[in-house]
């Protein structure tokens, strides 16, 4: 494992204090003090997006004329917080008759497809919005024109070949858009989307004393959890979206079902972060649709009060812990497979597939492996009843390796080797015939060879470098916590350095409680997911956060193990 050490670019940061903070923004890329503002009058304009004002100009026509609106979204977190931002808001901007449709995905898939706008069009709706997904959704929207239903696609993911013949698509990531937010989530493209729809209804003299027009600011908690849970890169437009969601969860001016989340997850709604959005939240959301119907984590969002939204956050943590238990199975069986194949030392690209593999859970699986072996994984599981011919796919990458890109070129060298496929750079899924399995592994690991450079092979950490014993306290911790959000593409920052080591014991079964010394300074420490030191080793090298346990009585300092070797 090589450790490095973040570049420091030139920065002018006249207002900041903060020595330490000065270095850690300057390393992420932030050069200016105005690159750090977080209120929402530095967010960028709407206006930036394509198609926005005729998407929004078609909603408010919806919304006066009291048509049937039908939102139709992804089996995610980032879907699931989409669907209830557009229900909370169109229903407060007046529209009288929105619903929503989130395809289960064991049965339809992913994306707007013919069959879903059969299931769609027993709603008679006049207009589907749909949400996180979409934008290569081509037969199903020529379906949806052919049975008179206009579609507006609002959606984050990259574009393939052919657009989609909606009457408009609101996407960043579209060809030529001047918007420069390129890594805003589908939750934050709906965002964008209503407060548009907002601005035309008030232009139209929709609002007056018994109807008053909504502050969007309400739901910015829905907003920030989509965009964490979709690990979406936190550049500066998303920061400003999650820092004020935060800030009213932790004002506790959130839904009550993201109130229950928090609750079930044992995290105080007055020191949430990020991270607990990422870590905590977003996974009990997210269970619902990898092991069942997305429909109980939406509704959960949108329980009218605490009690009604505690049974259904309860439902989800009960599929949380069921997710957890089936992903370390899955997780064991990978290793077992990859060590029996010697694949993690002949191949570049690895594929692994098991008949016991559920395709809700082979996303957090092949993340696993990638994280384990430094490696681009894809992991398949069946396809289900209604393809038994197919296996599903999820693919994680590593930095700098595009993963889409790869599939692109393997689409265009080998026709009809995958059946469908989209994604991100670092997230990908596709659906290929069973019987091309063996052939797509060698060809996949050829791809990767194709578009990796050796050094994108070598397992690296990256760090913000050694923390000075000083800074090695409790209110370091809680200022870098508050300096934040940290997250995909902003990364929270950690540091390295030799430590002794006092004692040390087991917990939960697969986590390392430590007790270190620096300098006279004695420090604790959790490494989760990592096995007892030997005992004659007494001094260790780490890569590790800074963290507030607030456990106990008192809040404490704590060390956040994320590497450890002998010093």
């Amino acid at each position: 494992m090589q450790i490095l050490t973040r570049e420091v670019a030139a920065a002018h940061f006249p207002d900041l204090q903060s020595v330490l903070l000065r270095r850690i923004y300057a390393a992420r890329g932030v050069t200016h003090g105005d690159q750090l503002n977080r209120s929402l009058a530095g967010l960028l304009s709407p206006l930036l997006l394509p198609d926005i004002e005729r998407a929004a100009n078609r909603l408010a026509d919806a919304v006066q004329q009291s048509q049937q609106i039908l939102i139709v979204g992804d089996f995610d977190a980032d879907g699931a917080t989409s669907v209830a931002l557009c229900l909370c808001v169109l229903r407060d901007l007046g529209a009288q008759r929105v619903s929503f449709l989130v395809p289960n995905r064991f049965e339809f898939g992913y994306g707007l497809s013919p069959e879903i706008v059969d299931l769609a069009a027993q709603q008679q709706p006049d207009l589907i919005v749909t949400v996180d997904n979409g934008v290569s959704s081509v037969a199903g929207v020529t379906h949806a024109n052919a049975l008179g239903i206009d579609v507006i696609v609002t959606d984050h993911h990259l574009p393939g070949g052919e657009l989609p013949p909606a009457l408009a698509i609101v996407n960043p990531n579209l060809l030529d858009v001047p918007f420069t937010s390129k890594a805003m989530a589908g939750v934050g493209v709906a965002y964008y989307v209503l407060s548009v729809v907002r601005s035309v209804l008030r232009e139209r003299g929709w609002f007056d004393a018994d109807r008053s027009a909504p502050n969007l600011a309400r739901y910015l908690d829905l907003v920030a959890l989509g965009t964490v849970a979709d690990v979406v890169p936190l550049d500066a437009n998303n920061r400003i979206l999650v820092h004020q969601g935060i800030q009213r969860m932790r004002a506790g001016k959130c839904l009550p079902g993201i109130k229950a989340l928090a609750e079930i997850a044992k995290r105080s709604l007055d020191t949430l972060s990020a991270q607990d959005l990422g870590f905590a939240l977003g996974p009990r959301l997210n269970a619902a649709g990898r092991l069942e119907d997305m429909s109980i984590g939406i509704q959960c969002l949108l329980a009218p009060d605490l009690p009604s939204a505690r049974k259904l956050a309860t439902a989800l943590d009960q599929l949380n812990q069921a997710r957890r238990q089936l992903e370390q199975e899955m997780v064991d069986d990978a290793q077992l497979m990859l060590a029996d194949a010697q694949a993690d030392n002949s191949r570049v690209g690895l594929t692994l597939y098991h008949e016991g593999f559920h395709q809700g859970v082979v996303g957090i699986v092949a993340g696993r492996v990638r994280e384990k072996y430094h490696k681009p994984a894809i992991v398949f599981a069946d396809a289900g009843d209604n393809a038994p011919d197919e296996l599903k796919g999820s693919a994680r990458s590593i930095d700098d390796l595009h993963i889409r890109d790869v599939l692109d070129w393997m689409a265009a060298c080998h026709p009809g080797l995958l059946l469908k496929f989209g994604g991100h750079a670092m997230a990908a899924g596709l659906s290929i015939k069973r019987v091309h399995l063996a052939r797509f592994g060698v060809i996949f690991d050829k791809a990767v060879r194709r578009f990796a450079q050796p050094a994108m092979l070598d397992a690296k950490l990256v760090t913000d470098g050694v923390l000075p014993v000083a800074d090695l306290t409790l209110a370091t911790a809680q200022l870098l916590a508050e300096s934040g959000p940290w997250g995909s593409g902003f990364p929270e920052p950690s540091f390295e350095g030799v430590f002794e080591v006092v004692s040390q014991r087991v917990v939960g079964e697969h986590h390392l409680k430590l007790v270190l010394k620096i300098a006279g300074k004695v420090l604790d420490g959790i490494a989760f997911r990592q096995q007892a030191i030997a005992s004659d080793i007494h001094s260790i090298r780490l890569v590790y956060r800074l963290s507030v346990n607030d456990y106990g009585q008192w809040p404490t300092l704590q060390l956040m193990v994320e590497h450890l070797e002998p010093a």
